[in-house]
C-alpha cells in the first residue's frame, strides 16, 4: 500500500489572506487533520477545545482543537484541526477532505471529487 501526500494552504478563517503551506499525509482513517501547533499559532488560530485521542499502543494523549480554513487548488473548506505537538505527524483527515469536496480512492491512492448530494429540498415533494 502506498502513501499519499498533499500540500495545502492553511489560513485563519478571520484572516484568509494570510496562509501557510503544509504537506500532509492523507489518512482517510483519521477524522481530524493534525497541523503543527506553531503553524496554527503563527496564523492566529486559537484552540476552542481539547480532545483525548487513543494511540495504536493503547495510550491516551490530550490535544488542543481549533478550526482552520484549508485551500487546495480552486477548492476551499473549513474544518476542525488538531494542534500537533513535537513528534506528531501532519495528517489530513476525512473531515478536511470532505470540506474540500474530495475523497481518496483507496485503490489508486488518488484524490477524486466527492459526489455532492443535497437531499430534502422542498422541490423534491410532490405538489
Amino acid at each position: 500500500m502506498g502513501l499519499t501526500y498533499l500540500e495545502l494552504e492553511i489560513a485563519n478563517i478571520s484572516a484568509p489572506e494570510k496562509t501557510e503551506s503544509v504537506e500532509f499525509l492523507i489518512d482517510s482513517g483519521a477524522v481530524y487533520s493534525v497541523v503543527p501547533g506553531e503553524v496554527l499559532d503563527r496564523l492566529g488560530i486559537k484552540p476552542f477545545d481539547e480532545q483525548t485521542f487513543r494511540l495504536a499502543d493503547g495510550s491516551k494523549i490530550l490535544r488542543k482543537k481549533g478550526g482552520a480554513l484549508f485551500r487546495y487548488m480552486d477548492r476551499v473548506g473549513v474544518a476542525d484541526v488538531i494542534f500537533g505537538e513535537e513528534g506528531d505527524s501532519r495528517l489530513l483527515g476525512s473531515l478536511t477532505l470532505e470540506a474540500l469536496g474530495l475523497s481518496l480512492n483507496p485503490l489508486k491512492r488518488e484524490l477524486q471529487p466527492l459526489p455532492m448530494i443535497l437531499a430534502g429540498l422542498e422541490t423534491d415533494r410532490p405538489a
